[in-house]
């Protein structure tokens, strides 16, 4: 509810940057107090009241002004899941600001937030009357008309809400931080200062603290009062204060983002001219320190024009009392300005390679294709050199002014892949992704929407940016199933997205390109939706590597379980580092053990909110659970049979680490997995040491094994291929054949003599014979077969809806009556509902339906509106109002 003093703002025009929200009692325990724009119904008929009032030829001019005056309306996407997008009113101080895609100040249920303008319009909705929005925060628009479009498609097509998108896309230092503010009221505080004797009785002792620090600052913010009140319950003092008039609650914005500022230094305008400088120096009597800042200022300025303090600081040697000393003197000038976050390096295009005959006809056919395609796949062994024609399509396109967007599955994958494009194009390039803060998201957002980078190099994050004129999108690694995000909405899968959203571009080609390509690409390429380019052999004619297979069966009983280096392994590895080569060992579990389990019982331990058994990390003593995060001592005593005798099972990568530096003392040893590189740059020094040999033997996760480029690897191991192969997903066939096929492709990239060893227990399954074979195409046919069979893509789409609730039969029994009315649609099948694989994630139980929908027009989205229909009947009954429910189209 808006207050009288807000109501005269804006009938005076008068733009304000925080309007008071006097907040319902309420308000303070969580409680909503209804719909935002009823207010504003309110506040009408108030205005109305005030019209009939005014004397007669008053109110006519009142009516007549009323009639003929021109209103503008805007519907605006705030950061909250919310059904549909709501309507607010530009005042008249600001119509002439408002634009699409700026950012704005606007209340809903007495909170404000930073909403961005989706549509201008100027018929008045005919249910309510719009509350006005507060303040433009923007001179120009930070979101582009097409951006606003491709979030329109992911909420409707991923089942999500443009806020929901809005909150993945735009960095948090755009969306201002709610805070509330404690204010005390004028007309009492007028009283307090003119005697204050009655709050010695009608106060206790906290609230007396309270409103005399009130009439003291005038305003109080939680953290505050919290000092204040030394630590006691803050809300019913707050509470109590405001029952009796005395304090109202106001919601304020405040900016986050901050410019960086930096000092530079220079010399003062009487001795910027050598003329004058010379004799200075040259007849210096001043202290020695002094003397060397100033010949080395002369020095960085002909080199790098303007100098930073810091930078002459460091050179220097020298404390900041020196460079005082010289402002003082009148010598040297300083001065703050505001810099960028980001690397700035001299842009320019060099291309110092060229392509093999190979490479070329392959490179000839995408541009040909590009012509007739707006999508196209490339189809390239491992080590074919896909990365030369990437690059010389980006030469492409920004000969013709165009902005490139390549994407690549994993944050660990950048680090490599920008050095050589910035070898290639300097400053041309930039890099996005979650490792970087929001003030440095911020600056990039700016300068991608200006044009001020042309190529964008990123994880899945990359494809929300807001490009000003995007010529080519590169979807590297395009069957990677990182490309899918996961929890929280929006659920989308970058590679389809980014089809989209090169459509919504005039001349826009989109490349996917792998050497494994998902199935559902493949079959879009074999059918003739996507233009296929194959190039299926290595660059110079590189052999592939051997891929020899260990069978764990035929070990000696005698050598202890489980294993983790087999004998033949062991001797391989020997003979690597004999020749002075590199070593990939890969596993894909961190941790030191996956699992402990009560020799005299069985009994495992698990976490308190998952239902999983808990991880053993030795480096940090703890179990840990890779779901919630949250961390346990180790257990030591049986909770089932008090037993002590515990034995940790199956193995993750950092036992593997232990155990290979014990087996090869002389080794250069590392681990690459999410414990290990988790700074911003940590990635990039790994790959660093590792390309430079100062690392012999480097053991990951899946993050060592996408598409990295390394010269001297001769050996990789695959450690668990038992475990690859045997998880119950349709897609476990293709993706192990992936990412075996992956790893492979990391060994002989050079000279051809690369070796692949997979210990594995069921050497007979076929996946292993066309991975020894490098036969993607066998692979393919026989699991399109499968698909085709059983009704899975791509010649269906599937939706998942995932139930949770704090209480599991809550959970089914919704689910089973959203199964109901979807089985109504004939053509669908439903399979479930049915325990999620993990039953129970952070206290909540989940329960799922599998929808298998028909490729045929209308139907995924006469699926949608049932769903849709169907969530808000449930989410109506009192009993399912707390369950929630996520859609999932298209699961990876």
């Amino acid at each position: 509810m808006m207050d009288n003093k807000d109501k005269e703002q804006q009938q005076n025009g008068e733009k304000h940057q925080s309007a008071s929200t006097k907040t319902e009692v309420a308000g303070l325990h969580g409680q909503q107090s209804g719909d935002s724009h009823k207010p504003a119904q309110d506040q009408g008929q108030d205005q109305d009241q005030d019209q009939a009032q005014a004397p007669g030829a008053l109110a006519d001019l009142f009516e007549s002004a009323n009639a003929h005056k021109q209103r503008l309306y805007a519907e605006i996407i705030i950061p909250l899941h919310l059904p549909r997008n709501y309507t607010w009113e530009i005042p008249d101080y600001l119509m002439a600001a408002a634009a699409i895609g700026l950012r704005c100040e606007v209340s809903l249920r007495n909170k404000k937030y930073t909403g961005i303008i989706k549509n201008l319009f100027k018929v008045p909705p005919k249910d309510f009357t719009p509350l006005p929005i507060y303040s433009l925060l923007d001179k120009a628009p930070i979101v582009t008309a097409v951006q606003l479009k491709f979030w329109e498609w992911i909420a409707d097509y991923y089942q999500c809400s443009e806020g929901d998108v809005m909150q993945a896309a735009v960095p948090s230092n755009f969306k201002l931080s709610s805070e509330s503010i404690i204010r005390i009221e004028d007309e009492f505080a007028d009283d307090v200062l003119a005697g204050g004797k009655q709050l010695d009785q009608d106060l206790s002792d906290e609230e007396f603290l309270l409103a005399e620090a009130l009439q003291i600052r005038g305003e109080l913010r939680f953290p505050e009062i919290q000092q204040i009140l030394e630590g006691r319950k803050i809300y019913p003092v707050v509470k109590k204060l405001i029952d009796r008039g005395l304090c109202y609650i106001e919601q304020s914005l405040k900016e986050k983002y901050k410019e960086k500022k930096a000092v530079f230094i220079r010399f003062h305008p009487d001795y910027q001219k050598d003329e004058n400088l010379e004799p200075l120096l040259n007849n210096w009597k001043g202290a020695p320190a002094q003397l060397k800042v100033l010949m080395l200022l002369r020095h960085m300025t002909l080199g790098d024009g303007d100098v930073m303090q810091s930078a002459l600081l460091k050179k220097a040697a020298t404390s900041l009392s020196t460079i005082k000393a010289l402002l003082d003197k009148k010598m040297l000038v300083a001065e703050r300005r505001s810099v960028t976050r980001l690397p700035v390096l001299a842009p320019f295009i060099e291309m110092d390679f060229s392509l093999s005959a190979a490479q070329k006809s392959a490179f000839d056919l995408l541009v040909d294709l590009m012509q007739q395609k707006k999508v196209n796949l490339l189809h390239g062994v491992t080590a074919s050199g896909k990365t030369h024609l990437y690059l010389k399509l980006m030469e492409q396109a920004l000969s013709a002014g165009k902005q490139v967007l390549y994407m690549l599955p994993e944050i660990a994958l950048t680090a490599q892949i920008i050095r050589r494009l910035q070898h290639h194009f300097g400053g041309h390039v930039a890099v996005y992704h979650s490792r970087f803060n929001p003030n440095e998201r911020v600056e990039l957002w700016e300068k991608v929407l200006q044009g001020e980078v042309q190529i964008i190099v990123g994880a899945r994050s990359a494809l929300l940016l807001p490009f000003k004129d995007l010529g080519l999108i590169i979807v590297d690694e395009e069957h990677d199933s990182s490309y899918k995000q996961q929890d929280p909405a929006p659920r989308y899968h970058a590679r389809d997205a980014a089809i989209y959203y090169g459509a919504l571009f005039e001349q826009c080609p989109v490349l996917l390109g792998s050497a494994t390509p998902s199935l559902e690409s493949y079959y879009n390429a074999s059918q003739g939706k996507y233009g296929l380019v194959t190039l299926l052999e290595r660059f110079e004619n590189v052999a592939m590597p051997v891929i020899e297979l260990d069978n764990l069966n035929m070990i000696p009983k005698e050598i202890p379980r489980p294993i983790l280096i087999s004998p033949e392994l062991e001797t391989q590895i020997q003979e690597a580092l004999k020749a002075q080569k590199q070593v990939i060992l890969f596993q894909n579990r961190r941790g030191y053990s996956p699992y402990q389990i009560c020799n005299s019982c069985g009994w495992i331990p698990q976490c308190k909110h998952c239902a999983v058994s808990l991880t053993y990390h030795k480096g940090r003593n703890k179990l840990v659970c890779h779901y919630c995060g949250t961390e346990y001592p180790l257990v030591t005593t049986c909770a089932a049979c008090g037993s002590h005798d515990f034995q940790r099972k199956k193995f993750g990568t950092e036992q593997i680490e232990e155990a290979v530096a014990a087996l090869f003392p002389k080794a250069r040893v590392a681990r690459m997995d999410y414990d290990s590189v988790k700074g911003k740059f940590s990635h990039d020094a790994m790959i660093q040491l590792f390309e430079s040999r100062k690392i012999d033997i480097l053991i990951g996760t899946q993050m060592v094994v996408k598409g990295l480029d390394f010269e001297h690897v001769s050996l990789v191991g695959i450690l668990d291929a038992d475990g690859l192969l045997n998880f119950a997903d349709f897609r476990v066939g293709e993706r192990a054949f992936q990412l075996m096929e992956q790893v492979s492709g990391r060994a002989g990239r050079k000279d051809g003599k690369g070796k692949v060893l997979i210990q594995v227990s069921n050497i007979h399954h076929p996946v292993l014979q066309y991975v020894q074979q490098h036969d993607y195409l066998a692979m393919y046919q026989e699991e399109i077969q499968h698909r085709k069979a059983f009704k899975y893509p791509p010649f269906t789409r599937l939706i998942r809806l995932i139930f949770k609730h704090r209480d599991t039969h809550t959970a089914r029994q919704a689910a089973e009556r959203m199964a109901q009315a979807l089985r109504q649609l004939a053509s669908l099948e439903v399979l479930g509902p049915a325990t999620a694989p993990i039953e129970r994630v952070r206290g909540q139980y989940l329960w799922e339906i599998l929808i298998k929908v028909p490729k045929q027009p209308g139907q995924l989205q006469r699926c949608k509106k049932v769903i849709d229909h169907q969530r808000a009947i449930l989410q109506s009954i009192k009993e399912f109002a707390r369950v929630q429910i996520a859609a999932d189209v298209d699961p990876a």
